[in-house]
């Protein structure tokens, strides 16, 4: 008898917030239905080369074939499964911990103190655990702000260039060394060629390499080395003591920890502590005893995430996503403290080991106290706690770190400051083709991106304000321009300066600089671009000098003479209405707006500007692919999209880049953007994008298939029914792997409707299309982080999704000659209508190819949808 499909079911979260209930019991739910895999044999079809195992097992699915015509007639969900173009399934990589256990690597690398002598000014009292090199009296400044002494508290950020020692340097080459010759030996092997020192190496070395493939100088909390080591980031706290006993009647110390984390805001809690401690003992112990508790931070359960991993937590609300990864954590954790070898295989004539249950943080058993380790409530944060005088110190962790991302800032709250002055009373910059790109009245937060883009020397001043805030301004504006993407903008920028350091700051080209004194808004020839936060306002220098006329400008008006004058339209803002918001910048803003109205949250919002700032390298590279013939922000070749891993792509597989709707919209936006991309073409955030590039191309998964691109089709374009086919068989052909799976939902994040147009392919007219797409989305269904993105599907496209599979089933029960009839019963899904028709009555269209003949020749028009 065929089996029958399971009915949908609600699940909730997969962990218990309330109570004690073990996370591994609520991880049996079923989230999908599933379907017994048919043995019989299939009729012939069109067979595919060599394409590797699904992941999922029970979905022993059939890979889309290039055959139309008969062998369409035959082509199940459940026929036996295709080898794969690119190589074998993957599975998920070894779990690694970021700070394991046994570390060398401290979590602070200083501690400091300083005070204000009234005879000697700024002083440096002590430094723990020796001394820091540089100037002791230019630190002393900078952990001391002007105006510190009208506050009782304040805070400051400030970085230091320190270069690595010698033997640090040697150590990491000789590492690096290494993972490259066993990368190598790797390959070698694949090709055949054995080597003596092979029969050395276990399995755990080549997870390892699989590890060292993704990770190897990406590391996820610093800078990579491609414009010197490391920052040191500084996180400073002075307070004002009044005291009528010494001289102005007040005592004023800072105390500031030095990191190379760039989550240097977890420190807050015990630096107050601290420092208050220290005006009760102003001695070295009071340094030591800080300095052993912050570095006995136990923070080796936290995984260690690849790159793609990294961007998909980052881009997501789900408190859930990867919460696999800290459970296996834990349990190795708890079998190695039980002395259990979770790598032996398991004795089938002995008793399985009784495994303690996993508990989530906040639940009963874990404020009861029943749970040594437990699982974070959000997986963004990993939880853990300092013991400082026998207090223990609750701290929350960044798990996922992107590059130039430093602190704890708000971009919601940068961009009302600038905005709601803005919407009062609207100001007109003068016109400058970097910086304006939507006229005179181009918004102050796209001003403020493109000075950075560009490399503007950028301000901001806050005149009575706290240093700490005008820090964080800073902060954000260096996240908001990288987007996780970019880099160059932090290492250049000083969160607090003062007068005594303007010498300095001026030998440092497109600076980003914040500063209290109100001197700096009278000296234009300093900066390019001053942000005053008080007055929410923004100024462009009267000083800066004037954008050059490029080759780029140039050739593009010559190949594009009937969109030449948008380019000095989009600058000028002069012009119609249709052409006021060429970029479309402006659009942006104003869902940006919406979306802060209606309480989105931070993530939500760094979301949408890494979106805008990926869609803004998209952009140049079609630039400069249109201009100069090639772009290198682009790795890859017509020969790789034509053939990916040996073997013929479908025609789909070979685009690349940016979609447009048409070639019209494609050249008026280039016009709005090639003042700004030209612009950026000459920075320090392009050259170390096109290294990133370069760098990320060896690493990634799906080498000369961009899926993005694929997506965008889907997306944006009218397609007709062929070549939608070829753009769902290219995702189910080669969409196989866990990272190929990272890569998909990266390219679809839940902000941005997620798998809805890759689950548009359930309603396609043709069924090998909503086979495959079938296929697809159970890979994903099964993905750690899939699962996630298959939940947030609409309970319309999981019942498309049933009646496919259940479509499926019937036809291999017909191949076998059984009489489904007799099973007894009656199946919801068989007696619903036609999903296609109903979605009508939200008033939405689909795509020209969801629509079958037999949908449109309905007698009686559309068929009411029950309601679900």
């Amino acid at each position: 008898m065929a089996s029958t499909v399971p009915p949908l079911r609600r699940t909730s979260s997969a962990v218990s917030h309330a109570n004690g209930e073990s996370l591994r019991h609520r991880r049996s739910l079923s989230t999908i239905p599933s379907i017994r895999p048919s043995r019989s044999p299939q009729p012939p079809t069109a067979r595919m080369p060599d394409m590797g195992r699904s992941s999922d097992p029970s979905l022993k699915a059939k890979a889309p074939s290039t055959a139309t015509g008969a062998s369409s007639q035959h082509s199940s969900l459940s026929a036996s499964a295709q080898p794969r173009l690119s190589g074998a399934m993957h599975r998920p990589h070894k779990l690694r911990s970021q700070y394991p256990r046994g570390s060398t690597e401290n979590h602070v690398e200083y501690i400091l103190v300083a005070s204000f002598d009234i005879d000697k000014g700024p002083i440096m009292e002590h430094q723990y655990p020796m001394a820091i090199t540089g100037d002791e009296h230019m630190l002393a400044e900078l952990m001391l702000p002007d105006q510190a002494h009208v506050r009782n508290q304040d805070w400051t950020i400030f970085f230091l260039h320190k270069d690595t020692s010698q033997e640090e340097d040697d150590a990491e080459r000789l590492a690096k060394e290494e993972r490259r010759a066993r990368r190598n030996r790797k390959r070698d092997r694949a090709m055949g060629i054995i080597h003596e020192s092979d029969e050395d190496e276990d399995e755990d070395e080549e997870d390892e390499l699989e590890e060292d493939d993704w990770d190897d100088d990406m590391s996820t909390d610093s800078e990579p080395d491609l414009e010197g080591p490391p920052l040191v980031y500084v996180l400073n706290l002075v307070n004002t003591k009044q005291d009528k006993t010494v001289k102005r009647g007040a005592v004023v110390k800072a105390m500031a920890i030095c990191t190379r984390h760039p989550f240097l805001h977890i420190y807050k809690p015990l630096l107050l502590l601290a420092l208050e401690e220290y005006f009760k003992a102003p001695v070295p112990e009071t340094l030591a005893m800080l300095y052993n508790a912050v570095n006995e931070m136990d923070l080796s359960l936290m995984p260690k995430l690849s790159l793609l991993e990294r961007h998909l937590l980052q881009s997501s609300e789900n408190k859930d996503l990867f919460v696999e990864k800290f459970e296996a954590m834990i349990e190795a954790r708890l079998a190695e403290t039980a002395g259990v070898d979770v790598l032996q295989p398991f004795d089938a004539s002995s008793a399985p080991p009784r495994r303690p249950p996993i508990y989530r943080s906040g639940s009963r058993a874990h404020i009861e106290g029943h749970a040594a380790h437990v699982v974070p409530r959000d997986t963004h944060e990993f939880e853990s706690k300092v013991m400082y005088k026998g207090i223990p110190i609750p701290i929350k962790v960044p798990v996922a770190v992107m590059p130039e991302i430093v602190g704890d800032f708000s971009l919601i709250k940068l961009i009302q400051n600038f905005s709601d002055s803005h919407s009062k009373t609207p100001h007109t910059f003068p016109l400058h083709p970097h910086l304006t790109t939507n006229g005179p009245n181009t918004h102050p937060i796209i001003v403020l991106i493109n000075a950075l883009l560009t490399q503007k020397r950028v301000i901001f001043l806050g005149h009575n304000m706290p240093s700490g805030e005008v820090a964080e301004a800073v902060l954000a504006a260096c996240a908001l321009a990288s987007g996780g993407i970019l880099r160059g903008f932090t290492r250049y920028a000083f969160p607090y300066t003062d007068l005594t350091k303007v010498d300095d700051l001026l030998n440092v080209p497109g600076f980003i600089a914040g500063v209290t004194n109100p001197t700096f808004e009278h000296h234009p020839e300093w900066w390019d671009l001053l942000c005053d936060l008080p007055t929410g306002k923004m100024k462009i220098s009267s000083k800066i000098e004037a954008a050059p006329i490029t080759e780029g400008l140039v050739y593009f008006q010559q190949q594009n003479p009937a969109y030449a004058n948008l380019v000095h339209t989009s600058a000028s803002g002069s012009g119609s209405s249709s052409n006021s918001d060429l970029t479309g910048d402006a659009a942006f803003m104003a869902d940006m707006h919406r979306s802060i109205a209606s309480r989105a949250g931070e993530r939500v919002v760094r979301a949408k500007w890494r979106a805008w700032v990926l869609k803004f390298t998209r952009i140049a590279a079609a630039f400069e692919e249109s201009v100069y013939g090639a772009s290198a922000l682009y790795i890859g070749s017509d020969e790789q999209e034509a053939s990916i891993a040996g073997a013929a792509a479908p025609a789909a597989a070979q685009g690349h880049g940016y979609v447009w709707v048409d070639e019209a919209t494609k050249a008026r936006e280039l016009a709005g953007n090639v003042t700004r991309i030209e612009g950026w073409r000459n920075t320090r955030s392009y050259y170390s994008f096109i290294q990133d590039a370069a760098r990320l191309y060896t690493i990634r998964p799906l080498k000369g298939l961009d899926l993005a691109h694929l997506h965008d089709r889907l997306r944006t374009q009218r397609l007709g029914a062929p070549q939608s086919r070829e753009i769902y068989e290219t995702l189910a052909q080669y969409v196989r792997s866990y990272d190929d799976i990272c890569l998909l939902l990266s390219v679809a994040p839940e902000s941005q409707a997620g798998l809805f147009y890759v689950a548009l392919g359930l309603l396609h007219r043709d069924r090998d299309v909503r086979h495959w797409t079938a296929e697809l989305l159970g890979r994903v269904a099964e993905h750690e982080a899939g699962q996630h993105w298959w939940r947030s599907l609409s309970r319309f496209e999981k019942l498309a999704y049933v009646r496919v599979r259940k479509e499926a089933e019937a036809e291999e029960a017909r191949a076998r000659g059984e009489d489904r009839d007799g099973e007894g019963g009656i199946n919801l899904i068989d007696h619903l209508p036609s999903p296609v028709v109903g979605y009508e009555r939200t008033g939405r269209r689909l795509p020209r190819w969801c629509y079958s003949e037999s949908d449109m020749g309905l007698p009686g028009g559309p068929i009411p949808y029950p309601s679900i």
